[in-house]
């Protein structure tokens, strides 16, 4: 593969032109005595250990103690794992433990560097976590072997970290997000410390950009803290990395105009000592900054601090093959000797390589690592990172208030989002530590700022003289990864969030939360995993109705194009189906029934849509609840005789699409009363997916008794109507089924004028309804011409009224009477 041409290995940045004085911001640290030396000489066992095991993991399927001479067919067929990190995580983790047992801390271990799997399974092997969980890996000989011979092969560990691999919160697949997490992770827990590991390769992404800004929204008084350890190896997979490049003067800069106190470790010769005094001084500010904010004396603006750890890539592997670098370079990145099952040379270097740790030497009869690195790790199991219990068996119910309780009136308009927001505030009063909202600042403008009245429910923004230390469940910060990343850290830690997001953007977590969802599923599938609480989405904001409106303090200016994107539909929809979760609540109290079910739910991801602009309330709580239950329900009020014996079926899915279907019922009940209309409401999407696809999924009965087995159904869909499409295929009524739904048509103009642009007004659901109706209806047939010409008619009218005042007609949006 080419790569950057180098000309030594672990290549120093080039100087900056920043003045000297700038490396007076680092704080001065005492490392050259910071170890005594039996700890020392534990610790560089301890390393020696995990290295080897990490190494023998990515060759070996036999002989994996080398107890006899290595031989090519103990090689694995198939190479898999990166070794290149790896050495800076096992030197972070090995001194992190010794931190745990000098100062007694809780402390949990997030990697950045998600392919350096092999590192954090071999540390794992050493304190016994993997036995908790997984006896098959247990800490002898067998159990040793079953972890190296397994290592990347099926029903063995991945090369990234997973649900599967104890003391982990983070899917390691997709990079960026680490860092966020962490954050998440020690909301509301006090005592709790997170050391996250960020790869310099990493840091290079947009997610980890913001996220380093995560201690702005953490109250020392009531959170725990975050260690961020930037690994500087300075190599990516063929090229230098942005932080490599970097000198001293640069990173110091950067990171203190960040908030934070930077400690820069790079002494190689002494590596052990300079890392373990900069986590002791790391520690010790650490603590000093919560207790002047537990003690009534908060620190403005503290200076938290962060670790720069400079290592070579690949470092104590192989240095050169065929006089190229491997050490110090992108070619340790992954499997630095590719051919050692087939070239003499490679395979002399591998025997060698593995030889140089000396296993024998660090492992007793049986197998379990000798007494000296099993002095680094606690004695205490539950202080080891491995066995945290926040990472697998945390989970906080939620106290929920009676939805019924916020009932809104039948027959009137009211904003989902702002009902919606009133019952929050009173989850916040009856959950002060086990909730809080993640929203990138869009609350007041999403109509949810009901939550934002009572100050202990407020913003949660320290940097801000105005939320500062007050207890606020609202974190707002304009980066959808860092509340999403948050948001999954504060989950997987035992509690309960939410993300609102105008409807747009939330595709802009997409990969994120497909990521998290292959976390939920292997962890479901993970017997030692315990419950967690659904991730939960709020979209509003929709591409429906972009009109302003009057909000306290401000007005919402109209958006345009680019503001109608219902994409993320599509994203849950393509989830595992054990998971996934959409629902399209029709009103107000609808909307609360799923609001309250949502938040009990636990290992989903659920998505729910709805309007933040006043809209009809069409059903009382009870009927609300009875409604969500079924998932879909004949709406009678709404329908020819109660809906029975329909000649066509109208199915509004959504909140403003449900009302053109109402709205053209009671319009083709004016015009053509001889048409027989069934309307039914689908609040939960998935019940459409093929019988036996989903687990909410309606039976071929069930869907016949909704929507009749040969009656024209025409489907009124908020989201892409390939969406719908893709959950009907199979279906039998198939061919008499028509979709209409967003069809990228869009601009800045009235929300009427939207619903005629991509067909879903109540003029076109007539339309379909006519032309279905000829079908089966003579009466209907003879005028069906007639009155679809008279309809188009009626949809260019409103589409030119539009145009011309900048409004829609009058009583558009006034809900229909039936007669």
């Amino acid at each position: 593969m080419p790569g950057q041409e180098l000309y030594q290995p672990n290549p120093p940045p080039e100087a900056s032109l920043l003045p000297d004085s700038v490396l007076e911001l680092q704080p001065h640290v005492d490392k050259e005595q910071h170890l005594d030396p039996p700890t020392l000489a534990a610790i560089k066992k301890y390393r020696r250990a995990a290295l080897y095991i990490t190494a023998a993991m990515i060759y070996l399927k036999e002989n994996t103690l080398l107890e006899r001479d290595l031989k090519p067919e103990d090689i694995k067929p198939r190479l898999l794992g990166h070794w290149g990190t790896c050495p800076g995580l096992i030197l972070a983790y090995a001194h992190l433990n010794l931190a745990i047992k000098r100062h007694n801390l809780n402390m949990l271990f997030v990697t950045g560097p998600g392919h350096g799997a092999p590192a954090i399974l071999s540390c794992l092997w050493l304190e016994n976590s993997l036995a908790k969980f997984i006896p098959k890996y247990s800490r002898d000989r067998k159990g040793l072997h079953n972890l190296i011979s397994g290592f990347s092969s099926r029903g063995g560990f991945p090369s990234h970290i997973n649900a599967e691999t104890p003391g982990s919160i983070h899917e390691g697949g997709e990079l960026g997000y680490a860092l966020a997490v962490s954050f998440g992770a020690v909301m509301d827990k006090p005592d709790l410390i997170v050391a996250c590991v960020i790869g310099d390769g990493e840091a290079e992404t947009g997610p980890t950009a913001t996220a380093w800004h995560g201690y702005k929204y953490l109250d020392p008084a009531e959170s725990g803290a975050v260690l961020p350890i930037l690994h500087v190896n300075g190599f990516k997979i063929s090229e230098r990395t942005i932080f490599g490049c970097m000198d001293d003067k640069e990173i110091i800069s950067l990171f203190s105009g960040y908030g934070y106190q930077v400690r820069i470790v790079e002494d190689l010769e002494n590596i052990d000592q300079d890392l373990a005094a900069s986590i002791e001084w790391a520690i010790h500010e650490i603590k000093r900054i919560q207790k002047a904010a537990r003690t009534h004396k908060p620190i403005v603006k503290p200076r938290w601090p962060v670790i720069i750890l400079r290592t070579p890539k690949g470092w104590s592997g192989p240095k050169e093959l065929n006089g190229k670098l491997i050490e110090g370079s992108f070619a340790s990145h992954q499997v630095p000797l590719t051919n050692v099952k087939t070239d003499k040379h490679e395979f002399s270097m591998l025997k060698e390589w593995l030889e140089s740790y000396d296993i024998h030497s660090l492992l007793q009869k049986h197998g379990e690592p000798i007494d000296e690195i099993q002095q680094v790790i606690p004695w205490d199991e539950n202080k080891r990172m491995g066995m945290r219990k926040e990472t697998y068996d945390a989970h906080a119910p939620l106290e929920l208030p009676l939805w019924s309780d916020s009932e809104v009136k039948k027959g009137s308009q009211e904003s989902c989002m702002e009902v919606v927001g009133g019952y929050l505030l009173k989850v916040v009063a009856s959950n002060p530590k086990t909730f809080r909202i993640f929203s990138p600042d869009e609350l007041v403008s999403n109509k949810l700022f009901a939550v934002l009245e009572a100050p202990n429910s407020g913003r949660n923004f320290q940097w801000d003289i105005a939320s500062r230390n007050k207890g606020g469940r609202v974190v707002e910060v304009l980066s959808e990864h860092t509340c999403q990343g948050m948001l999954q850290g504060y989950t997987l830690t035992g509690r309960t969030g939410l993300f609102p997001s105008y409807e747009a953007f939330l595709g802009i977590v997409g990969t994120m939360c497909a990521q998290y969802a292959k976390f939920v599923k292997m962890a479901r599938e993970t017997d030692w995993r315990r419950d967690i609480s659904s991730i939960n989405y709020v979209e509003t904001s929709t591409w429906t109705r972009q009109e302003q409106r009057r909000i306290p303090n401000g007005r919402i200016p109209d958006n345009g194009f680019s503001h109608q994107n219902p994409s993320f539909i599509g994203s849950i929809l393509a989830l595992k189906a054990s998971i996934a979760r959409v629902y399209l609540p029709p009103d107000a109290n609808c909307f609360l029934s799923t609001v309250a079910h949502c938040l009990r739910a636990k290992h989903y991801v659920n998505l729910m849509v709805g309007s933040k602009q006043p809209t009809p309330v069409w059903l009382s709580a009870e009927e609300a609840d009875k409604h969500c239950i079924a998932g879909a329900s004949v709406w009678k009020f709404a329908s020819t005789d109660g809906g029975v014996k329909p000649d066509v079926v109208l199915v509004g899915i959504g909140v403003e699409v449900t009302f053109e279907v109402i709205a053209a019922a009671a319009l083709l009940r004016k015009l053509v009363p001889e048409l027989r209309v069934r309307v039914v409401n689908v609040t939960d999407l998935m019940i459409l997916s093929g019988s036996g696809s989903h687990p909410h999924a309606l039976d071929e009965d069930a869907f016949d008794a909704l929507f009749t087995k040969d009656a024209p159904i025409h489907f009124n869909y908020h989201g892409y109507p390939i969406e719908l499409r893709g959950l009907l295929f199979g279906r039998k009524q198939s061919n008499h089924i028509t979709i209409e739904g967003y069809k990228e048509e869009g601009t800045t103009t009235t929300p009427f004028d939207m619903l005629l642009c991509n067909n879903v007004s109540r003029f076109d659901v007539a339309i379909a309804a006519v032309r279905g109706g000829a079908t089966r209806n003579p009466k209907v047939q003879v005028v069906a011409h007639q009155l679809i010409a008279g309809l188009k008619h009626e949809h260019q009218k409103a589409a030119e009224y539009a145009r011309a005042n900048g409004i829609d007609p009058p009583e558009t949006f006034v809900t229909p009477v039936f007669h």
